[in-house]
């Protein structure tokens, strides 16, 4: 006899009743109200917006503000025609705000609602600057130009304001990371202390120790402002928030894991400066520039970019959505995440709890009439075929692929059981690249290559050579007298020799003869043989040049490409 679950059957019966409901906002919102629908249970509240409607105010006229950007403040009512909307939209006016509404369902506002207890936590705490300062970020900016100076304001601050060392600690913290360019912020307790660094340039670099109670008491602070909970320290957890320094907005997506001496954070600065690259200043050479900007100005096709985490893939695929974009086209992203914002194309954000994957993503981009898509990674066959067929079917696909190099994506997508016959058609550019960080300008040291560095050089010079490339456009020679540089250090560049980072490219267009070899399951090395003849540098050769053009170090060029490789 059937076991009758009453309280699994109750929860069935909710879950079905708020999956209505949600779906009934959202018609409403689209086809009576003609504004924006918001499902908050997907979205985290920022508590900088929450906090500009009173909670009494915000209950009595069912509204809630999730998400503040500069002085627009995005907020979600449970119905437009609420007689006291009107009185917020007012109020808010009076602080100088310009409030967007989005209609969100009673669930959606109960849980933006349930973030009013952390704002009163934060209110009673506020006397230890639990609120983040664009004034005070800017003014300790000031103060900081090196990493060695993080340390030393500290003890500056702490000196002052002993009372307040928590807070003071955050904000300075957050302005180093700022000022000296860093991507991430590091802070992982050891057994007997808690190390903080920062990645610069991609590699991590120690900046100071503190001692595990002041850890506490900044662990809490960063959870609080990021939405988290508090008291949840044996999960793992993730959130974000925005402060603004020299009056552009910088998001911090904030990740904690739970360890062996407390919890380990990473933040993680997402500034739109540092993907508002252009493509000409890439580190590309004119030839592989030229072939870019012709391809990405097709109407349809696709192109491809590979290489490792961290080589700089998105930021290449920014670009060309910003070289690309006007307001005469329709651009769709489908990302994991959304990082960075741009303006006038439609980013969209997977959501693999929902089922929102990249496959549902772009299925349902192509529904939009899209011109162009970008994908933010092909993992899957079904992805891959749909990504083929748009293609075909008159779209502008850009997207990445995990290979080791140009030359191994038609294999990779024939792997992901793509029609190699129908492959031609739509692949038009695969793309590898890796970066590499550049020599500092103030400090750099040229030097004579020795004879272990000049036959490496030179050896991938002469196959070059052998193979029709023609290494004199780019002002190298096998003739020429081999320098090369090496980092030194200095006070601007933090004592690592190098400032900032360029990208090493090759590319790959789909040729007549490459189309031929698409049918017959080519290999990496077979596809690489024919390529070489389309005349532009490979990767290895691309370093070479760099290096003796005193760009980047043979050290570092060795670290991400293989010279001995054939």
């Amino acid at each position: 006899m059937p076991i009758f679950d009453e309280d699994k059957t109750t929860k069935r019966v909710e879950d079905l009743r708020k999956m209505e409901e949600e779906e009934l906002v959202r018609v409403l919102a689209q086809s009576k109200y003609n504004i924006p629908y918001v499902d908050l249970s997907a979205v985290t509240i920022e508590n900088d917006a929450l906090k500009q409607i009173d909670e009494s105010e915000a209950r009595v006229a069912q509204v809630a503000g999730f998400k503040i950007v500069g002085k627009t403040l995005h907020v979600a009512v449970r119905t437009p025609a609420d007689e006291h909307l009107g009185t917020i939209k007012e109020s808010l006016e009076r602080k100088g705000l310009l409030p967007i509404f989005y209609m969100a369902s009673q669930a959606s506002l109960e849980k933006a609602w349930a973030h009013y207890s952390e704002l009163s936590y934060a209110s009673a705490s506020r006397a230890g600057g639990l609120d983040i300062s664009g004034e005070t970020l800017i003014e300790l900016g000031e103060k900081i130009k090196t990493a060695a100076d993080v340390p030393r304001v500290v003890e500056e601050l702490s000196k002052e304001n002993k009372g307040h060392l928590v807070s003071r600690l955050l904000e300075v913290i957050l302005a180093g990371a700022i000022s000296i360019k860093a991507s991430d912020v590091h802070v992982e307790p050891e057994e007997d202390r808690v190390r903080l660094r920062y990645r610069l340039d991609g590699l991590l670099q120690d900046i100071m120790f503190f001692s595990h109670e002041t850890n506490h008491l900044l662990t809490s602070r960063i959870k609080l402002i990021s939405g988290m909970k508090l008291t949840a320290t044996k999960i793992a957890q993730d959130g974000r928030f925005s402060m603004f320094f020299n009056k552009d907005e910088i998001s911090m997506r904030v990740s904690t894991v739970p360890g062996a001496y407390g919890e380990s954070i990473v933040m993680r600065l997402l500034d739109p400066k540092s993907i508002q690259v252009d493509l000409e200043s890439m580190g590309m050479n004119d030839d592989v520039y030229q072939i870019m900007l012709e391809e990405i100005k097709k109407p349809n096709g696709m192109i491809l970019t590979t290489g490792p985490t961290g080589s700089g893939k998105t930021t290449t695929l920014y670009a060309f959505l910003r070289k690309i974009y006007h307001p005469d086209i329709k651009i769709i992203t489908i990302e994991d995440p959304v990082e960075y914002h741009l303006a006038g194309i439609t980013q969209t954000q997977v959501d693999h709890k929902k089922g929102y994957d990249f496959l549902a993503g772009l299925r349902a981009a192509l529904r939009q009439d899209p011109d162009v898509v970008m994908v933010g990674e092909i993992r899957d066959p079904e992805t891959a075929k749909i990504a083929v067929e748009s293609a075909l079917t008159g779209h502008l696909v850009f997207s990445t692929l995990h290979t080791n190099n140009a030359a191994g994506v038609i294999p990779r997508l024939i792997d992901l059981d793509v029609n190699p016959k129908i492959l031609p058609s739509a692949l038009t550019l695969s793309i590898a690249q890796r970066l590499v960080r550049t020599l500092c300008k103030e400090c750099k040291k040229e030097r004579p290559a020795n004879e272990d560095e000049k036959k490496i050089l030179l050896e991938v010079i002469n196959v070059g050579i052998k193979e029709g490339k023609n290494f004199e456009k780019y002002g190298v020679s096998p003739d020429m007298e081999m320098k090369v540089s090496d980092p030194v250090g200095c006070p601007l560049c933090n004592m690592t020799g190098y400032k900032g980072r360029i990208g090493l490219f090759e590319v790959i267009r789909t040729s007549d003869e490459i189309e031929k070899m698409m049918v017959e399951n080519p290999s990496e090395r077979e596809i690489k043989k024919v390529a070489q003849k389309q005349g532009t540098l490979d990767m290895k050769e691309d370093a070479v040049v760099k290096i003796l053009k005193g760009v980047t170090s043979i050290a570092e060029a060795e670290s991400v490409v293989d010279f001995g490789e054939d």
